[in-house]
């Protein structure tokens, strides 16, 4: 894939200041995911939602790719830094929408040929693991579809919570 061998090299560039590789930055790939966990409980589905600590809005698992991750990869990441869970059983989900790149304050290092950056849905089926917050969330619901729906802050997550429901329906 071109791309990412382009941005892996573009991340070695700006990681190497003063001839010193700089570990502690990471670039904010121009993407942006969002996994929305599941379970079922006593034969109805139920879905995972948290509070953002920053604006108090509700969402499901949001981050960016980091250095030269895969949407796969920063998916995996993302539910284990804001919830504690490990997990290699995300599906990709067919949704994806796309946000204007003002939103995120890595922009200014991206090109200027990028107006909006793609974000990716997945889902992913939890069973006995228990969540443990990062600091990122201030608090966390199971509760059934409409509920979900309705908590939820942004469009885009909504479309993706439906396909999600519509697919748990077959």
């Amino acid at each position: 894939m071109p791309g990412k061998i382009f941005l892996k090299s573009l991340v070695t560039k700006l990681r190497l200041c003063n001839g010193i590789l700089d570990e502690s930055k990471t670039l904010r790939a121009p993407f942006q995911i969002l996994v929305l966990p599941y379970r079922k409980n006593n034969n109805k589905f139920e879905f995972a939602v948290f509070r953002r600590a920053d604006a108090g809005y509700w969402q499901g698992i949001a981050g960016g790719g980091e250095d030269a991750e895969s949407p796969p990869e920063a998916a995996k990441r993302e539910l284990l830094e804001e919830t504690g869970i490990k997990s290699n059983n995300l599906q990709k989900l067919q949704f994806y929408s796309h946000v204007p790149k003002t939103e995120f304050a890595a922009h200014k290092a991206w090109s200027g040929d990028i107006y909006v950056i793609p974000e990716y849905y997945f889902m992913v089926e939890l069973c006995n693991e228990k969540i443990k917050l990062s600091d990122e969330h201030t608090e966390y619901r199971w509760v059934d579809y409409e509920t979900a729906y309705g908590l939820l802050h942004w469009q885009s997550n909504k479309v993706g919570l439906w396909e999600l429901n519509e697919r748990l329906k077959k």
